[in-house]
């Protein structure tokens, strides 16, 4: 407004500002509903945490009616479902409202909660699937593991073809994990028919895209005096940067259910501290062919766990500075 006698405040039937200091009159109640909608969706689709949905909808009355809107609830992002276990029975009436106007990511995580948690397979598997269905990067990978290792049911429901073409999928969506599964398949011939050269040039594709994206959140900074120009620094001698990146919700909501133990001691859960998947069947996740300790769910979780940290545990790695000490003493 320009000023407090200017165009806004005109005595033609239009409130004063003598009514507006009683409260009589507030502009707010003459925005359209739809603006409003559009105004929530912003808000919303930049939330970091469900305190700041919350808080949208604590702004007041008409905020919080409209904040529960099918059309901003199909909006909310993965960050807004990030609750830990025990608060899950107070979010699921949310959840359920965010699944009934259609939000891709309350399928993704109420599947994946209803898998691995509840050990509802079927359920989980479905809700996973109407994700997928609207192009899910997660939720096409997620489903391709479950293929892979025969997840929900006995070793011969492995579907080989149907988990590499969902692979195929994530990977044309840009998941990593998916691209560099992939990768291995055809390196190997594990579900599609081998290609080694195409193989090898997903998983430079895969790593690539991984230096790309974290080189400008995972390296630290440091400034040089006289306010020079930045300049970046490498983490732990890594090639790619590969570091334990922020998981996805669902990921985090199985690290916390389970906190390292199994419901079942025969179970293994996978060894990536990102990951957070338990076993469904004894003996469904593969074992590090070198040390024999680790389990993985996927070859996305052990080429990530393998930069990490699992290079410099594994333990045929470790015997070779023994090895070559013995023969310097003339031993061997």
């Amino acid at each position: 407004m320009r000023s407090r006698r200017g165009f806004l405040y005109a005595s033609n039937g239009a409130p004063t500002t003598t009514s507006r200091k009683r409260g009589r009159f507030n502009f707010f109640d003459l925005l359209p509903d739809d603006i409003l909608l559009l105004i929530l969706m912003k808000l919303v689709v930049s939330a970091e945490c469900p305190a700041d949905f919350i808080a949208v909808l604590l702004v007041c009355k008409r905020f919080n009616c409209l904040g529960l809107n099918p059309f901003v609830l199909s909006k909310a992002p993965a960050e807004t479902f990030a609750v830990k276990p025990g608060l899950l029975s107070a979010a699921d009436w949310f959840f359920q409202r965010c699944a009934g106007a259609g939000n891709v990511e309350a399928f993704y995580i109420m599947g994946m909660i209803q898998f691995y948690c509840f050990h509802n397979h079927k359920l989980g598997a479905s809700l996973m699937a109407k994700a997928a269905i609207q192009s899910h990067a997660s939720a096409l990978y997620s489903l391709s593991i479950i293929r892979f290792n025969g997840s929900g049911g006995i070793d011969a429901v492995k579907d080989l073809i149907t988990g590499a073409t969902l692979c195929t999928r994530a990977a044309f969506l840009g998941h990593v994990d998916a691209l560099r599964e992939l990768g291995h398949c055809l390196v190997d011939g594990y579900g599609v028919i081998k290609n080694v050269a195409e193989g090898e040039l997903y998983l430079m594709q895969a790593n690539l895209q991984e230096l790309a994206a974290r080189q400008s959140t995972q390296l630290p900074r440091l400034r040089r005096r006289n306010n020079q120009p930045q300049i970046f620094l490498p983490v732990g001698g890594l090639t790619f940067g590969f570091t334990p990146q922020n998981c996805h919700p669902a990921n985090r909501f199985l690290i916390s259910c389970y906190n390292g133990l199994t419901p079942d001691p025969m179970l293994r859960s996978c060894s990536y501290v990102g990951c957070g998947r338990v076993e469904t069947r004894v003996h469904e996740f593969r074992r590090c062919s070198a040390c024999s300790v680790t389990n993985y769910c996927s070859r996305g979780c052990q080429a990530r766990d393998w930069m990490i940290g699992h290079r410099l545990h594994c333990i045929p790695l470790l015997m070779f500075p023994i090895i070559n000490a013995d023969a310097d003493a003339g031993n061997i």
